[in-house]
């Protein structure tokens, strides 16, 4: 028999890369048979790939479909590969192309299935319970999502304490900008650490946008304020080997006066972080 088998090694090691970009085990095994091999008939291809012979035409047809065969029309339908240099950046291609479809299609129908199921959800809440006020949040999309909202009503008070990790960098945050630009009072606390090129400059254009920036070594939480009425405190657990926050969302008038406050002690120990700028005393 002519052409290339693989070493067992080799095989089973490709097989398995194989299954993770997207064939399925019988289509990974006969596309790594057919590629030692100029063409394969369908009988044939079976019993070499060890694929049921009532299979290998629905693995064969899958194969062409999704760019790792080819047909040759003789006598008898032959099947060989497709260069793999070709079929596999095509297949992905593909593939991204239609994840992005269906990816858009589905944002198209939750756009209006938010609205319904909050109509709905809102009407299920019978009054305010005693706790309505705080929200425990764990996952760090729906953390920015609250995060985002705020600040896009925010109306003349925005402050952050301001450390990695991040649900939402503050200052990959157009939001900032925008809320700096409709005239709300923005400072930004930074737990100090190495800014590169890149962020420099975003701390430039921040401050040129009129976003007040300060420096500290060490920063107890995270923390975002609104309005001085509503925000988050995010605490990160204790437990935990990988980092991990757990936020707390509020709207109660008591807690963020008292976050002010921690807040407002923390931004006077602060520095500019540029050597022309000298440290504000006027609070101390």
């Amino acid at each position: 028999m002519k052409g290339r088998d693989l070493t067992a090694g080799d095989y089973q090691l490709n097989w398995r890369k194989l299954q993770q970009v997207g064939l399925n085990a019988y289509e990974a095994r006969s596309y790594l048979v057919l590629m030692g091999h100029p063409r394969f008939k369908a009988l044939e291809l079976a019993a070499r790939a060890h694929v049921p012979r009532q299979k290998i035409y629905e693995v064969l047809d899958s194969l062409v479909e999704k760019g790792f065969a080819g047909v040759v029309q003789e006598k008898t339908k032959l099947f060989s590969a497709v260069d793999p240099s070709l079929a596999i950046p095509g297949y992905l291609a593909r593939r991204t192309k239609a994840m992005q479809n269906e990816l858009t299609d589905q944002a198209r129908l939750a756009t209006g299935l938010i609205e319904d199921l909050r109509m709905a959800f809102l009407e299920g809440q019978d009054g305010r319970g005693t706790l309505d006020f705080l929200n425990l949040v764990n996952d760090p999309t729906q953390t920015a999502i609250h995060y985002r909202r705020m600040l896009a009503s925010v109306s003349h008070d925005y402050t952050e304490f301001s450390r990695p990790p991040f649900a939402v960098d503050p200052l990959d945050e157009q939001l900032v900008r925008e809320a700096a630009g409709r005239g709300v009072a923005c400072r930004l606390l930074i737990e100090a650490a190495p800014i590169d090129a890149e962020h420099g400059e975003r701390l430039n254009d921040y401050r040129d946008a009129g976003v007040e920036i300060r420096f500290l070594d060490r920063l107890p939480l995270k923390l975002a304020l609104f309005d001085k009425k509503c925000g988050l405190v995010a605490l990160l657990d204790p437990v935990l080997t990988k980092p991990s926050w757990t936020a707390l969302v509020f709207e109660h008038d008591g807690f963020a006066e008292a976050m002010s406050g921690l807040f407002e002690s923390y931004w006077c120990r602060g520095e500019s972080g540029r050597p022309d700028d000298q440290l504000d005393r006027s609070c101390a």
